[in-house]
């Protein structure tokens, strides 16, 4: 594992490749928010040739439908949720440009050949730490599909969100390589 690893969203193809599988992240800057629904949305439109509500290029997509707000704050608990539901639609997102994925557990190896083929990372946030996570969020604001309520697309301005790479577009997957680590030679 690397010293934690400053960057920037939307992100470049050169930040992205300097990205290895394991590397400490604290991303500042702008990430959006979608779940699966969402997600589906994105790419129905695309299908249908529609524009849709935010450019993708260089883009973060965190996975997360948050609480409401409580009062003075600007978003509720924001933890990450289960990745591999946003499989089914994640490539088509880094054909027209998306560069990191933020959630929690593993993805399909055809999202990982695509990371590959595509620039994209992959993140994990911290499972668990949902209020933690979201001192990190600066504002929020619902830019599109507002009656999903918590999955509803937010763009969120963020200071320091602390992340780990899993995998990278090497085809480096982190949890492979923990898993190594401890297996015992037969």
């Amino acid at each position: 594992m690397s010293d934690v690893i400053s960057i920037t969203a939307p992100m470049s193809d050169e930040t992205v490749a300097k990205l290895k599988a394991g590397d400490q992240v604290l991303i500042t800057g702008v990430v959006y928010t979608a779940r699966d629904t969402a997600h589906k949305r994105l790419v129905d439109s695309m299908d249908k040739g529609e524009a849709l509500p935010f450019d993708m290029k260089g883009q973060v997509i965190y996975y997360v439908g948050p609480s409401p707000a409580k009062p003075g704050q600007v978003i509720g608990s924001a933890g990450p949720t289960t990745s591999y539901r946003m499989d089914l639609y994640s490539e088509r997102l880094m054909e027209i440009g998306m560069k990191g994925m933020i959630g929690k557990g593993m993805r399909d190896k055809k999202v990982v050949d695509a990371m590959k083929k595509h620039k994209c990372v992959y993140f994990a946030a911290i499972g668990g730490a949902a209020a933690l996570i979201a001192r990190s969020i600066k504002a929020a604001e619902v830019i599109a599909y507002d009656d999903l309520g918590p999955e509803a697309i937010r763009r969120l301005e963020v200071v320091n969100f602390k992340a780990v790479v899993i995998n990278d577009i090497y085809g480096n997957d982190l949890y492979e390589i923990g898993k190594a680590k401890y297996k015992v030679a037969k």
